[in-house]
């Protein structure tokens, strides 16, 4: 039986690649292997040139591999980052390089446009943990209570919801709503930790991130033993007693920004651990100690796949338009509401 290994096309790597990819390779190369970048190079290459051709734009999220976060995106981010970047694209394609709900909320946002997912099956955890019955069974259980719903959700969910927010925005979210308390759904590790920023009383759900719920307070301390003077910046999808041994607790678009004014001298990023690998790309002068917390839903997606997507305009992602309509009021709330910068 072929495996993923074999069906994928090795393609050759010349001089003239060499070339053009030889800025990309200069801002990676202390993430990927000298070995590795003839393997990676003819994709950059071939990807940047056939987008060209499609009118496309390559959206890709903090968790991507150096390769298409730095090699073949037009845009990177947050899931707030790349929902915001997704209404003011031109673009006639669109491929999302994360996983299935981003792509669900890039086409809500653009439903005119194609969506392309370079795989089907890259999930989410948090997604997979909660159901639209789920939201209606929790309305009849609290009537009159506000649902804040986290992007990690399917279109379904969002349609059932009466506003989506974001790590990065979750706080403001809730206090927007001015109501003494919410369901906040799905992550229970990010509601508490909202929970603790602020006066509303949250209803919480028992959702976690596969990545993030790996991570223990023990494993941070005994860094800071180790690495005398680590900034420690966690996610706040980390259990709590991993945030309450945090320097920083934020969006991965949060980490990035505190990295970036704070400089500090060596820092430990408490999330999935590509994201370390992208910062460090743009920070060579810091030391970045690189916990490994893959996420396996994100590592679906290669250059080999994005490329084929962008050759065979698979997979176009669709929503009914039934669920589309609610789902689509739920974002565009959130996008309404203003961000604090802090997170």
């Amino acid at each position: 039986m072929a495996t993923q290994l074999d069906r994928v096309r090795l393609l050759p790597y010349t001089p003239e690649i060499a070339r053009s990819t030889a800025s990309v390779y200069r801002k990676v190369r202390d993430v990927i292997l000298p070995e590795e970048w003839p393997v990676h190079a003819p994709y950059i290459d071939a990807i940047q040139r056939l987008k060209r051709e499609r009118g496309a734009v390559i959206l890709a999220h903090n968790y991507q591999t150096p390769e298409i976060f730095h090699g073949v995106a037009d845009i990177t981010g947050d899931s707030l980052a790349l929902a915001r970047a997704a209404t003011r694209t031109d673009a006639d394609v669109i491929v999302l390089c994360g996983v299935h709900f981003m792509a669900e909320t890039a086409k809500l946002l653009n439903p005119e446009k194609t969506v392309l997912i370079p795989d089907l099956e890259a999930g989410c955890s948090l997604a997979e943990s909660l159901t639209a019955a789920d939201v209606r069974l929790l309305r009849e259980r609290y009537p009159g209570v506000p649902v804040v719903t986290y992007v990690n959700t399917s279109a379904a969910v969002k349609a059932e919801s009466d506003i989506c927010c974001t790590s990065g925005n979750a706080v403001e979210v809730v206090e927007s709503l001015g109501t003494d308390r919410v369901i906040f759904l799905p992550d229970e590790y990010l509601g508490r930790w909202v929970a603790s920023q602020t006066q509303v009383e949250v209803i919480l759900w028992q959702g976690h991130c596969i990545v993030h719920e790996r991570f223990r307070a023990q494993d941070l301390r005994a860094y800071r033993e180790q690495y005398p003077g680590i900034q420690i910046l966690a996610h706040p999808e980390c259990p709590p007693d991993v945030l309450a041994e945090a320097d920083y607790v934020g969006s991965t678009s949060g980490m990035i920004r505190y990295v970036g004014q704070a400089r500090p001298a060596r820092v430990v990023m408490v999330t999935e651990c590509s994201m370390s690998d992208n910062v460090a790309a743009e920070y060579p002068e810091l030391e970045f100690i690189r916990p490994c917390a893959l996420c396996p839903h994100m590592k679906r997606i290669t250059l080999p796949k994005i490329l084929e997507s962008l050759e065979t305009m698979r997979h176009a992602v669709e929503v009914p338009p039934d669920i589309a309509v609610r789902a689509r009021t739920a974002v565009e709330r959130m996008l309404a509401v203003r961000r604090n910068p802090a997170r």
